[in-house]
């Protein structure tokens, strides 16, 4: 107990983690308050059960590390979850107790994950992604309908595969809540890696992501370099690339198998990255800026497919893309899922077993 120097403005405030009282002089509460949760005087437990650390961690608790995670600042983190500052800081406190070591690193940047607190934070979105899901799901049986099916996809699996597999499952299933998220294969990886998609359809985008899903291919997809229909270069009959890169392109992020087909074929040429570039993962901006400007971009065939029977695109007379490897059905190694999902799988299969035979 710290002792009273005054015998006014004193307090009493309760540790969040065991039994004890601190009484404080009202002067010094910032004082005495601040290194418990700095842990420059806390004692970290070194030897925190599993047990103990189930029976200690809460969904609030979860919520809290990923809003820190987003925001790497407390008092952004605690808004984001609809709880005070202090409160925050007494919650990561006592998170940060249970687990027996630093998750963040304070310092005049923010907060910065720990080696030890990203695998923690990996695991908090995952429970709260799974939480999402099962609630959803849950609230949709409880009105009548059939579960729900979250898939992430790549915009070259929409048009055909994607869009075919959807219209006879819904055709079937009408009360079954269908979610397509993400465009491009990173995107998709990453929403399979954090439980926000029951599967996806895409690439694996590196050499190590084998060990954490399943890879199946269905289909492949060729590319063309496409402009609006009424640019310079439309009417040309022969082209080289090294003569489009002096124009604006439109791009793909630099994570994406895609573009990383784009850089491995400007390497062959001897040419460099073009000098203006706009990166762009969603599909329907990246055809509203090609509509209405001289940019060029490299999509998909079975995306751009419309635009150029409508005339409102013109391919150029450049071969692409020829090597890029087809897309296929990515799922998290060892889990079981649905039965919507299983399904969902036998029709993807489906509707791209001619496309793998034709590629």
């Amino acid at each position: 107990m710290i002792p009273c120097v005054r015998n006014s403005l004193c307090c009493d405030y309760n540790s969040p983690t065991d039994n004890t009282t601190i009484r404080i002089q009202g002067w010094s509460i910032v004082k005495a308050y601040q290194p418990i949760f700095s842990f420059t005087r806390y004692p970290m437990n070194q030897n925190a059960s599993p047990v103990a650390l189930v029976n200690r961690l809460k969904f609030k608790h979860l919520a809290l590390l990923v809003a820190l995670d987003d925001a790497r600042n407390l008092h952004q983190a605690a808004e984001a979850i609809n709880v005070a500052q202090p409160s925050a800081s007494r919650m990561l406190a006592d998170i940060e107790e249970a687990f027996g070591f630093l998750l963040f690193e304070r310092n005049a940047r923010g907060m910065q994950p720990t080696p030890l607190g990203t695998a923690a934070l990996a695991y908090a979105r995952r429970s709260l992604a799974d939480l999402t899901r099962f609630a959803d799901d849950f609230e949709n049986k409880r009105r009548g309908g059939h579960s729900q099916l979250t898939v992430g996809a790549i915009m070259g699996a929409a048009p055909d595969v994607l869009a075919m597999a959807v219209a006879e499952l819904k055709s079937e299933r009408p009360l079954l809540n269908v979610r397509i998220l993400g465009e491009t294969s990173d995107q998709g990886v990453q929403l399979l890696h954090r439980h926000e998609v029951d599967l996806a359809l895409g690439r694996l985008t590196t050499p190590l992501q084998h060990n954490d899903f399943d890879f199946e291919p269905l289909s492949r997809e060729a590319m063309r370099l496409v402009v609006r229909a009424k640019h310079p270069l439309a009417v040309k009959s022969e082209l080289t690339l090294d003569t489009l890169m002096s124009w604006p392109w439109i791009l793909q992020p630099i994570t994406s198998p895609a573009r990383g087909l784009f850089e491995e074929e400007l390497a062959r040429a001897g040419l460099t990255t073009p000098a203006d570039v706009v990166e762009c993962a969603l599909i329907f901006a990246t055809l509203q800026l090609l509509q209405n400007s001289d940019a060029v971009a490299m999509l998909p065939e079975s995306v751009v497919r419309d635009y150029l029977r409508a005339h409102l695109l013109a391919e150029l007379p450049i071969e692409i893309g020829k090597s890029l490897s087809g897309f296929g059905l990515l799922r998290r190694k060892f889990e079981t899922l649905s039965e919507p999902a299983e399904y969902f799988i036998a029709l993807l299969r489906k509707y791209s077993a001619p496309r793998v035979t034709e590629g």
